[in-house]
């Protein structure tokens, strides 16, 4: 039997003083990390959640997200992280998909969530409100972790494909626990680190490898609720971060900064980790040269909790390669029929291990499409050297990653043809300096009717998290189309 939240209530009882969590002049110590989580916990079976129940967690890097995580995970509740900038309509597809006994939200994102609780007829509480701290102080204090099995679901992170609704990957609590255990040994993280906390946790980069592997070690996490380049590098410096976890764009972005800032002014980053999606390697060696640290590229999904890959801290690393599999995970390189590709050949990664989700929540179909005989088919291409080193070629599916948010065409085509101006639409990412990659929109319009590009990047911005809008929108006659009478993404692409 296991619970995550034992993790930090053995690190509360071992290092009671030790700093926790950063915000600013705001400190958390783990006795109070531990002592605030209790009272959620026993504030959350008070309001009638009970083991298994699911609890939405619609908060950005703030102590409450670690508070509300583990107190819901020691109610033994299961945890489901939503981005705070995410609308209403998108809120409840997820919360009402699982069934959430409750969504927990802050000021900023109370509204959205307000709305969609009141559609689903669930509570949604703000956690920076005075009558939610008087409803912890009024609690009792519990002395018990409720103890879950290694299979039992922890958290339930919700992604899509290009094709369908958004679906609910199931991360048990021995999946979490495994990984989060084999990464931080990998990057050496101990309690006297501080951990760069500007990757989201409620995404699973940011959530296993900084959140879930702080508390398992003892080291502090220095936050930034929503990233800015020149705020990271004050951060950076006034902490004396050691370990620098962040998606390509953050470290182009602190390039940039340490540029006008004449320099990256600190010394003390001893190795920064990168993933989410390709990392340049002309950044990467720009990173290294003005920060002084090694740049180590790992990948991996939600559905694998996430690390599948890492590049070796201190052994040979090679710029451009995901590295290898990290302890206890298997990686295989398949062809369309489940084979295994030929030596030295592009194939789909598959992956087996510990870290595998049990699956997607209540859709057994796509759970039966991801996976071959055991083996979960993660969709991307990849080759192998003589050496073992893997190396991403592209991706199988049309997924965008754009500044590290993952960004689903079909749900944004879904959304163009509600308008009523829209007859075809086409949504691809363009590559983008910054963000890695910009979301662009090829669109022909109905006869006789009449919009702007400008019009109709409004409608999607005023009914979608603002970081999923296509900032480029173009207008055509027609769209490429093959025999079969679909549209022809690639030779889009060759347009832009």
């Amino acid at each position: 039997m296991t619970n995550l939240a034992h993790n930090l209530a053995h690190t509360a009882e071992a290092h009671p003083d030790r700093p926790a969590l950063r915000l600013d002049d705001q400190v958390l110590d783990y006795r109070t990390l531990d002592e605030h989580s209790a009272r959620v916990a026993s504030w959350l079976t008070a309001e009638g959640v009970t083991p298994g129940d699911r609890v939405a967690i619609m908060l950005p890097n703030i102590p409450q997200f670690a508070v509300v995580y583990y107190g819901a995970l020691r109610a033994g509740a299961v945890v489901v992280p939503m981005n705070p900038l995410l609308k209403a309509d998108e809120v409840g597809y997820s919360a009402g998909d699982c069934g959430a006994r409750t969504i927990v939200t802050w000021g900023a994102a109370a509204a959205e969530a307000s709305l969609a609780a009141e559609r689903l007829g669930i509570t949604c509480t703000d956690v920076t409100t005075a009558e939610f701290a008087n409803a912890l102080a009024s609690v009792e204090l519990p002395t018990t972790i409720t103890e879950r099995a290694d299979d039992d679901a922890a958290v339930i992170l919700y992604t899509s494909g290009t094709t369908g609704r958004p679906k609910g990957a199931v991360l048990t609590h021995g999946n979490l626990q495994s990984n989060t255990e084999t990464v931080s040994g990998l990057l050496g993280i101990t309690g006297t680190d501080t951990v760069f906390g500007g990757l989201p946790f409620f995404h699973v980069f940011g959530q296993t490898c900084g959140l879930n592997a702080a508390v398992l070690t003892g080291a502090c996490v220095t936050l930034l609720p929503r990233f800015d380049a020149a705020a990271a590098l004050r951060i950076l410096l006034r902490d004396q971060v050691t370990v620098m976890e962040g998606v390509p764009t953050m470290f182009v972005a602190l390039l940039a900064a340490a540029e006008v800032a004449g320099g990256a002014g600190t010394d003390t980053v001893r190795i920064s980790a990168t993933g989410g999606s390709a990392m340049p390697v002309d950044v990467l060696h720009r990173f290294e040269a003005a920060f002084g640290c090694p740049v180590v590229e790992g990948y991996g999904l939600s559905e694998t909790a996430p690390v599948v890959t890492l590049g070796a801290v201190d052994g040979v690393r090679k710029p451009g390669s995901i590295g290898t599999p990290i302890d206890g995970v298997e990686v295989r390189l398949i062809d369309e029929e489940g084979k295994d590709s030929p030596e030295g050949g592009i194939g789909e990664i598959a992956v087996r291990g510990p870290n595998i989700m049990s699956g997607y929540w209540n859709r057994p179909d796509a759970e039966a499409a991801s996976f071959t005989d055991g083996w979960f088919r993660t969709g991307d291409l990849a080759r192998r050297d003589v050496d073992g080193h893997y190396f991403i070629v592209d991706r199988k599916k049309d997924m965008i990653i754009r500044g590290g948010y993952n960004v689903y065409p079909r749900e944004i085509e879904e959304l163009l043809y509600t308008h009523p101006a829209v007859a075809e639409a086409a949504v691809i990412g363009v590559p983008h300096e910054l963000h890695g990659e910009e979301i662009t929109a090829f669109i022909t319009l109905r006869p006789g009717v009449t919009a702007t590009p400008e019009d109709l990047r409004a409608y999607v911005k005023a009914r979608v998290a603002p970081y999923k809008y296509p900032r480029i929108v173009r207008l055509a006659d027609t769209l490429p189309k093959g025999p079969t009478g679909k549209i022809l993404k690639r030779a889009l692409s060759e347009r832009s």
